[in-house]
């Protein structure tokens, strides 16, 4: 044979023998045919999710929620329809997305909800009327208190509600507000201005659903003092009530009153006697403006400790008897002023025990729910956490066994 044929005949089967390699290495045609077509989309279900091993997934991508990503991947938020939209693909029919699946996602476009209502419903119906030895269980079974009160809605305000400009320069705290239908108004120094009206404060009821038992309020800022004093004066209160200390970790509350005298504003303010307690500080003082003079207590409690409950109930149990029987002695006065720093969480554990002690003196029962409900519809966040519900618990039940041993002697 011709060496050249030969040699052209060899380079050809070697050729041939690479394409055939080529191929095995590659199964899955580079083009099908139309019968090849049809097989491959009987073998597809639609309406079941695909399964999918060893995909990778872009960890940003929230496009493909019912395919599951490796454990790295964060799961989508979005529970979409895996067909509307690619069915949807190349026709005339205007795009919707389906929101009612979105029940976890704020609304863009805001829509009045019933939720504001329902929150006032609870907050005016809600109710668990505890016998003493039920008192004692629950205190016993804290995580009972705790369930009960996540229920419990805050009733914070939103800012919109205030129509003052300029008042958030008034607020300890831009998120606690006071409540507008109850909010304590102090005459105006003049008509056009409205912001000398505004203090961060709201009337509070008592037991029984007394009208303006108490006032809760924030501690005095430097440039709110003269409304505070103001607001006493106003208001004929016989008793301040203050839960903090000046400093914790920040500034809590200023010094707005002075060691013998000082003029706030149009009121002048006198202490005429300092006396220690063990928990408490007791200032007797006068108030005047012009011909008006007026007597009132200041009791500074300084054993809360910072972002805890104190260990025993019992120094705050004996102040709200002290307070009690001032207030009780001041019939005809207004409302006692109780204030901590944001003038909710102390402070509503304060007024809370107090209703709760009066209500077991004068039924022999005492319903702590329906209590602090009826405080948030005055002023939202009162009773701030769930171990502030339980302190007020573990003080109510200090108080009936007290009860207990005075009817035994």
């Amino acid at each position: 044979m011709n060496p050249l044929l030969k040699e052209k005949i060899q380079f050809s089967l070697r050729q041939d023998k690479k394409k055939k390699q080529e191929i095995h290495l590659s199964p899955i045609p580079l083009q099908r045919t139309q019968s090849e077509y049809k097989t491959a989309n009987r073998m597809v279900q639609p309406e079941q999710p695909p399964q999918v091993v060893n995909v990778v997934v872009d960890p940003q991508s929230q496009c493909a929620p019912e395919i599951k990503p490796p454990l790295s991947a964060s799961p989508s938020p979005f529970k979409m329809k895996p067909v509307g939209l690619q069915e949807r693909r190349g026709s005339n029919v205007s795009l919707t997305l389906d929101m009612s699946s979105l029940g976890s996602v704020e609304p863009f476009v805001a829509v009045p909800t019933p939720r504001e209502k329902v929150a006032m419903e609870y907050l005016q119906s809600a109710s668990r009327v505890l016998t003493r030895q039920q008192l004692r269980d629950t205190v016993a079974y804290s995580h009972w208190l705790q369930t009960e009160f996540m229920e419990i809605p805050m009733n914070f305000v939103d800012p919109k509600e205030i129509n003052i400009p300029s008042h958030g320069t008034k607020n300890r705290y831009k998120t606690i507000l006071p409540n507008p239908l109850s909010r304590v108004c102090l005459k105006p120094k003049n008509p056009t201005d409205s912001l000398s009206t505004y203090i961060n404060a709201n009337y509070i009821r008592g037991y029984g659903g007394q009208e303006k038992t108490f006032i809760a309020t924030q501690g005095p800022m430097i440039n709110t003092v003269n409304d505070f004093w103001l607001m006493v004066l106003q208001e004929d209160s016989p008793v301040i009530v203050m839960i903090t200390k000046l400093k914790e970790k920040n500034e809590k509350c200023v010094l707005y009153w002075p060691e013998k005298r000082g003029i706030y504003g149009k009121v002048e303010v006198l202490v005429n006697n300092v006396q220690e307690c063990e928990n408490y500080t007791v200032r007797s003082l006068t108030l005047k403006q012009g011909s008006q003079s007026q007597n009132v207590k200041h009791y500074w409690y300084t054993s809360w400790p910072d972002h805890k409950t104190p260990d025993s109930a019992q120094p705050l149990l004996q102040l709200m008897l002290d307070v009690e029987e001032d207030r009780m002695a001041s019939t005809g006065k207004g409302p006692v002023i109780v204030h901590c720093s944001a003038g909710i969480g102390r402070t509503g554990c304060f007024i809370a025990t107090a209703i709760g002690c009066h209500q077991l003196k004068e039924e022999g029962v005492v319903d702590a729910l329906s209590i602090v409900c009826q405080l948030r519809v005055d002023r939202g966040g009162m009773v701030q956490t769930s171990e502030q519900y339980e302190f007020v618990h573990h003080a109510l039940s200090l108080y009936e066994s007290r009860l207990s041993a005075e009817a035994v002697q």
